[in-house]
């Protein structure tokens, strides 16, 4: 996956994730949504929506913003956004079984589970492999907490 640092808005987002590591989260979601406010396409939106849905103090909200982010990029239509699925099922799973829904975050899970082909080596692919493992894990063992 390649993103276009040139890009103003994945700089804009650039800065945020500079900011939320900072631990200065409002900043952070200051950032990612001029990062929203300022998208010029799906793609754009695609990405604000995913970061935006990390900075969100709710559960539900993080839940709806990753939803965008996946409609946005279903919306885009074209291989910019294939490197992306992955994370984005697996967030969007996460934030499905976070507000209670275990089994629809257990077809979304297989749904990031099936696009991990798409990601290449590295220490990106690594992380988001091993968090679908997990999330596979504990969505089938029927007596596993949420967060476990």
């Amino acid at each position: 996956m390649t993103i276009d640092p040139t890009n103003p808005i994945v700089a804009t987002i650039l800065a945020g994730i500079a900011a939320e590591t900072a631990g200065r989260i409002g900043d952070a979601r200051a950032r990612f949504e001029a990062a929203w406010g300022s998208a010029a396409d799906d793609y754009d939106a695609c990405i604000a929506a995913h970061f935006l849905a990390r900075v969100q103090p709710e559960a539900t909200d993080r839940l709806g913003w990753n939803r965008e982010a996946v409609a946005r990029a279903h919306a885009v239509g074209d291989e910019r956004v294939l490197g992306f699925y992955p994370s984005l099922y697996l967030n969007l799973g996460y934030s499905l079984e976070e507000c209670g829904d275990r089994a629809e975050a257990a077809r979304i899970y297989a749904l990031a589970e099936a696009q991990l082909p798409i990601l290449s080596p590295g220490p990106y692919g690594d992380v988001v492999r091993d968090g679908v493992r997990r999330a596979l894990l504990r969505i089938a063992s029927p007596g596993a907490s949420f967060g476990a």
